[in-house]
């Protein structure tokens, strides 16, 4: 399913216009990316958690030169499912 498709479902389920479900959906995207660029961390009961996590720098190796890459520390957006979500979708 790609975001259109996404969306169309969305507006069907909540009974919004496509208009207004996109307009909703990238609301959400860009308000969960404020808070995350803020550095905290969101937590949706029901649904589950998203947070910024740490990557710490590490070597790499180009696979075309085979040589060796220093690759910088980074923060990475994570999502983790809670458990009421999982089981939802597995039953």
């Amino acid at each position: 399913m790609n975001k259109q498709q996404f969306i169309k479902a969305f507006a069907d389920k909540a009974q919004f216009t496509q208009k207004d479900a996109g307009i909703a959906f990238d609301a959400m995207v860009e308000t969960i990316a404020d808070v995350l660029r803020g550095g905290e961390k969101i937590q949706i009961a029901g649904f589950g958690t998203f947070e910024m996590k740490k990557r710490a720098a590490r070597e790499g190796i180009n696979p075309m030169t085979k040589e060796k890459v220093k690759i910088p520390a980074s923060n990475v957006p994570n999502f983790k499912f809670g458990d009421s979500f999982k089981n939802n979708v597995n039953s």
